[in-house]
């Protein structure tokens, strides 16, 4: 709670919200967002504008004027710059890669290269090992998982299902991955190394890829061919493919340079926007296209037809103007997390619901619990880490628990859940980029909700629970009938 007084306090006549306030307000937003959008199929941006109306009242309730609300508005977007940018670089991608034939190349050969049978496996694995070694699920969906997509398509596996794997992959990849931002916000959250945050991860993540890839081999095995009837299509697709396109090795040039970079740990922006060159010159060079319809790829995304409707389907998309509905959702999310966050809300309700919290598992579900809510209430992953981190830090060493014990589990919560949310940047982000609401594809995100759910039963077996050596002696002491005091 320090933080929030700190911040609640800088000016005068500005109050925390009252328990009733709090457990109102963010009741309210995550019901009307959960039944609107689920139960009524209503706008999520009109539902979310309204969310941003009632935060703004009870703010001013608290003591912000209009001047102070948009300042914290405004301070939350300029923390998300980067994301927000990234929404642009990656839409101009999707257009330019297509038009350079990087992607329908991709897609033509590695219907070559993949068992039918194990593209879904297989593309989780290499999801998976993509992330891992860039530490970015984002640079990964939009590369790699763009052309995931083309072949899972192509082979007629349904498009909410090879979503679901690409965001397995990522989500695995970005949890445990050294180099990750995930990793080090978790770990610098609660006072932990590295090293530390991704032996805690194993304990859990372990369990979860085995039984995540043997689920997608089922899945692979059940669904592929559903969509097109088969795959005796495949043939016809690769023709299309090499007639519209020039399929020299050349044209792989794009993606080969974005994830160099990625590898060098050059920051993402710079290596999609190279990305982005890149491909422009190969659409320009190797694929003929004129300076106009290179502008035009990058700003509305490959709009020409091939012909065949299956290939029109995997090619049509892409450019800045397709990133415009997720851009504006982000930007009215993040202008809710922002009020949120800064009046305390979330510190106020918790202040009274941890001294009522007895036992691990109860400790543990509520963590994973809060973790949801905030995504839910601030549409960012980060400041959900944070704000948990900051929070929960005294309680688990209060309690005797190593800080790795709770940054694993914001991992565990924040992470998965801020992919199966629409509203938030990465959900948004997702959403755009793989062309699939989360509300779609979340069942098929076998990973992503299998991790909490296996973290919180391993718990309540009383497996995987890191505690401190002193407090392993006391506990054994008091299982013994042994005081503390005697021994000593």
């Amino acid at each position: 709670m320090e933080n929030t007084s700190s911040v609640v306090g800088q000016s005068e006549g500005i109050r925390l919200p009252y328990f009733s306030e709090a457990a109102f307000l963010l009741s309210f937003i995550t019901l009307s967002l959960i039944i609107g959008i689920m139960v009524f199929s209503l706008d999520v941006h009109i539902l979310l504008i309204g969310s941003v109306v009632l935060a703004m009242l009870f703010c001013w309730r608290c003591g912000f004027n209009l001047e102070q609300q948009i300042e914290v508005m405004g301070e939350s977007l300029k923390n998300a710059t980067g994301a927000m940018f990234s929404f642009l670089l990656i839409g101009m991608i999707i257009g330019v890669w297509i038009l350079a034939g990087t992607i329908p190349a991709l897609i033509y050969y590695g219907l070559d290269m993949v068992s039918p049978e194990l593209f879904l496996p297989a593309g989780f694995l290499v999801c998976c090992g993509i992330t891992y070694a860039t530490g970015t699920n984002w640079g990964a969906a939009s590369t790699i998982g763009v052309a995931l997509i083309g072949m899972g398509i192509g082979l007629g596996v349904p498009l909410p299902i090879i979503a679901g794997m690409i965001i397995s992959g990522g989500v695995f990849g970005v949890n445990l991955s050294p180099v990750s931002d995930v990793t080090i916000l978790a770990s610098a959250t609660v006072g932990t190394s590295v090293s530390n945050h991704l032996k805690a991860l194993n304990k859990v993540n372990k369990v979860v890829l085995v039984l995540s890839t043997v689920a997608y081999y089922f899945m692979g095995a059940f669904f592929v061919g559903t969509e097109t009837g088969g795959t005796g299509h495949i043939g016809e697709l690769q023709t299309t493919l090499s007639q519209t396109f020039d399929m020299n090795l050349i044209v792989l040039a794009p993606i080969v340079v974005t994830l160099a970079l990625t590898f060098a740990k050059i920051p993402s922006q710079i290596a999609l926007f190279c990305g982005v060159v890149v491909g422009a010159l190969v659409a320009g060079l190797w694929q003929q296209n004129s300076v106009t319809e290179v502008f035009a790829a990058l700003n509305y995304g490959f709009t020409d037809s091939t012909g065949s409707e299956l290939a029109d389907k995997l090619l049509i998309r892409g450019g800045i103007q397709s990133m415009m509905w997720t851009f504006s959702l982000a930007f009215i999310a993040l202008c809710m997390g922002g009020l949120l966050e800064k009046a305390g809300f979330l510190g106020v309700l918790l202040e009274k619901i941890l001294p009522r919290i007895k036992s691990d598992f109860s400790l543990v579900l509520t963590t994973l619990c809060t973790c949801v809510l905030a995504n839910v209430a601030t549409s960012e992953v980060y400041l959900s880490m944070i704000l948990n981190g900051s929070l929960y830090k005294g309680v688990y060493a209060d309690r005797g628990f190593k800080p790795e014990m709770l940054s694993r589990l914001l991992g565990e919560g924040s992470m998965t859940s801020g992919m199966l949310l629409p509203w938030t940047t990465a959900g948004a982000f997702m959403t755009a980029t793989l062309g699939v609401s989360p509300l779609v594809y979340a069942q098929y995100a076998v990973y992503v909700w299998l991790t909490p759910l296996v973290s919180l039963l391993l718990v309540a077996m009383g497996r995987t629970l890191i505690r401190g050596e002193a407090t392993e002696v006391s506990r054994k002491q008091q299982e013994s009938g042994v005081p503390q005091d005697a021994e000593a």
